[in-house]
């Protein structure tokens, strides 16, 4: 294992694990606006990444995929705990409570992918694909920014399937007549293993390249996404 793939594996992690806490700390706040205190009380309303550590889903399994190389690379961290009965309208709340992770994942892809472009601009060929002390680090920020787009996208598009306990479920919920609303409640038991199956059957294969094709977009074609060994 070089030095370059293992510099890669810390890097991509340290991407996810952003991602993640960010994602669930926009969950909390948006919660604690509309009323709600017990994340806050729970000690998690914080960007302190040890208060969301999953050592399964936020540890565990990026490592495991981003070792197998995985061309689809994900994670969770602990849910932020919300009360609906402190909102005023439960179903509405949640609504915006859900939306709040994936929004945050999108602008964080969006911000990110702009100020790598413009870097991009103003950064001589030499360093971005070149070899060298300092075309390596110049290409390590890039890997970092270009990583942190990608696993954005992919907890933005994924988390907004609406498959309970996915933030889609929630989204979709406040949209439903009161029958529906007991539907998706009553999936929220077998919601993760309808998630295992479905990418076990592949039936997810369309969503990777859809993704595939929004990161790509967001990162263009001269995004530098290796680091000179």
């Amino acid at each position: 294992m070089t030095f370059a793939y293992t510099l890669e594996i810390v890097l991509s992690l340290i991407a996810v694990f952003t991602a993640i806490v960010l994602h669930e700390f926009s969950h909390g706040y948006i919660a604690f606006r509309l009323g709600d205190p017990t994340a806050k009380t729970q000690g998690r309303l914080t960007l302190n990444p040890l208060a969301h550590i999953d050592p399964i889903g936020t540890i565990l399994v990026p490592i495991v995929l981003v070792i197998l190389r995985s061309p689809f690379l994900f994670g969770w961290a602990k849910p932020v705990p919300i009360n609906p009965n402190y909102f005023r309208n439960p179903y509405k709340g949640m609504f915006y409570v859900a939306i709040a992770g994936p929004l945050m994942n999108v602008a964080l892809a969006l911000g990110t992918s702009a100020i790598g472009r413009l870097a991009i601009l103003i950064t001589p060929s030499s360093l971005l694909y070149g070899h060298g002390f300092f075309a390596a680090f110049v290409q390590t920020i890039f890997y970092l920014l270009g990583f942190f787009v990608i696993i954005n996208i992919i907890l933005a598009v994924f988390n907004m399937i609406p498959i309970p306990p996915l933030d889609g479920s929630r989204v979709l919920t406040y949209f439903l007549p009161p029958e529906g609303k007991r539907v998706m409640m009553q999936l929220e038991r077998y919601g993760f293993l309808i998630i295992l199956a479905l990418l076990y059957l592949g039936a997810l294969g369309g969503l990777i390249k859809l993704l595939s094709g929004i990161w790509d977009a967001l990162l263009g074609s001269y995004w530098p996404m290796g680091i000179a060994g």
